[in-house]
């Protein structure tokens, strides 16, 4: 397993130790499914960890999300999956985002949008209670309601006993990020960025006690161009002309961040980049998990 950066910070001396919870990135195909199979819980045992977040809304072939593959996230030992512009790209999906706990929808989209904005659930041992939130940005992104307003109102909803407070701001512009940071600083536990499926080398705790990543990077294959095969981008890109991306192969990590949190005060302690690489993925690219046409799975 290769662990990315150092960590930041240290642990004080509290009326209990900190809990360790675990941030993933963007989850592209199968690729990102296999690595999260095969590594999170001997990852989970070694790190003591005790939450687990992940952002889910690119797991199924690429853009969006099903209620099989949702599910096996859940046993694979994710708590709580975030979604983000792709939400309701499978639309099968609105069933778990009405009925589920474990599953959030970004907050800043209109009251009529099917599923939760935020939810609140114990970590694995019961002892703690964990708030997560996903948010849209508004800069290069689809039409949405404004995040800064939205999570003022979400975080006066959020019942005050559960400390931990986790924002997954699933935004294209790094600037946007960075001011959500600071917005969210010393009120929110961790503030991690999605969907640019690139990682940052900016992984910090704020002087507020935040937690702070401009972007964890994509859970998925990174020999290919935001997980998708080179030749194709690069076609479409020099002819401007339509292409499928198909998902890449090559080289699948998992990334996030492993932050650890007092849970008495919600501060963060400390944050390390983590990125662990996958085996190769074989056979079909897609399954049926995907929710793709019959055609392209046998294809």
């Amino acid at each position: 397993m290769a662990i990315g950066n150092a960590p930041t910070g240290g642990w004080k001396a509290t009326d209990c130790m900190p809990i360790n919870i675990l941030c993933i990135g963007d989850v592209v195909g199968k690729p990102g499914r296999n690595v999260i199979a095969e590594h999170l819980s001997e990852f989970s045992t070694e790190r003591h960890v005790d939450f687990v977040v992940c952002n889910g809304e690119n797991a199924a072939g690429g853009s969006g999300i099903t209620p099989q593959l949702f599910k096996k996230l859940l046993r694979y030992g994710v708590d709580v999956v975030t979604l983000g512009d792709h939400v309701y790209k499978k639309l099968e999906i609105v069933s778990e985002l009405r009925s589920s706990e474990r599953i959030v929808r970004p907050a800043n989209l209109p009251d009529s949008a099917a599923g939760r904005s935020w939810t609140v659930v114990e970590t694995k041992d019961g002892m703690h209670r964990a708030a997560v939130v996903s948010l849209l940005g508004q800069m290069f992104m689809r039409t949405c309601d404004s995040p800064w307003g939205t999570i003022d109102r979400v975080l006066e909803e959020i019942p005050g006993e559960a400390k931990i407070r986790i924002v997954d701001f699933h935004a294209e512009a790094s600037s946007e990020k960075i001011a959500m940071g600071w917005h969210l600083n010393g009120r929110v536990s961790i503030v991690f960025g999605t969907h640019t499926h690139v990682p940052t080398a900016d992984a910090c705790i704020l002087d507020g006690g935040t937690a702070y990543i401009s972007d964890v990077g994509m859970t998925g294959p990174y020999g290919g161009v935001l997980g998708r095969k080179k030749a194709a981008v690069l076609q479409a890109l020099r002819t401007a002309m339509p292409v499928p991306f198909e998902i890449a192969r090559a080289d699948p990590r998992l990334c996030g961040i492993l932050v650890a949190v007092d849970p008495n005060s919600g501060k963060a302690e400390s944050i390390e980049r983590v990125e662990i690489a996958g085996g190769a993925t074989t056979g079909a690219i897609y399954d049926p998990d995907d929710g793709r046409p019959q055609r392209l799975v046998e294809g």
